[in-house]
């Protein structure tokens, strides 16, 4: 009645009362939902053999790096002469006659856009019986002046590449008439 006849409005104490309160749910509800998702993404401790097959195979893997700089520094073929049964880049080299591939030279070409990629590509072509060198080198032909017409937006990410392949594909299937079963893919580079 007081505050009637003084014409005073009455104090409001609830009102902030309820806004701690509901800044404490919100931070509780967050703090417990970030612990949950800590808990889902983070990844289980190792185990003792766990740790133990991880360390092993580090240190395989720098064996054979070592190794393979010392074959790297040491000449081919040890040094006497002989040729090397692998070619530069440490892929053996396949025989023509008894399996049916032929090694295609590599391919090297600018993008279609932008201009200053480029693009270097290594094939083996997979043949029903012999090997038809002419025939090769049309193929061979034939997927440069394709891949002069490609962009770099078209060849990104994995289903760029698939693409790629597919189109590739279907050309060696159209020049060589069915007599190549498939394009083995040895090299793909972008610069």
């Amino acid at each position: 009645m007081d505050e009637i006849e003084n014409g005073t409005p009455p104090k409001k104490k609830s009102g902030m009362v309820m806004t701690i309160a509901a800044v404490a749910i919100v931070s509780v509800l967050g703090a417990g939902g970030g612990w949950f998702l800590g808990s889902m993404l983070a990844p289980e401790p190792l185990t003792s053999d766990e740790a133990r097959v991880l360390e092993e195979a580090k240190a395989t893997i720098r064996t054979r790096e070592a190794a393979e700089a010392a074959n790297e520094a040491a000449p081919p073929g040890g040094g006497h002469g002989e040729a090397s049964k692998e070619d530069k880049d440490g892929l053996p080299k396949a025989s023509t006659e008894a399996n049916g591939v032929l090694q295609l030279d590599p391919i090297t070409t600018n993008l279609s856009y932008p201009t200053e990629n480029w693009i270097r590509l290594e094939l083996a072509l997979l043949f029903k019986g012999t090997p038809d060198v002419a025939m090769a080198q049309q193929i061979h032909e034939d997927i440069a002046t394709y891949l002069r017409t490609v962009s770099l937006q078209q060849i990104q990410g994995p289903r760029g590449f698939q693409y790629l392949k597919d189109d590739i594909q279907e050309r060696v299937d159209l020049r060589s008439e069915g007599r190549v079963t498939n394009v083995i893919f040895r090299t793909f580079v972008v610069q």
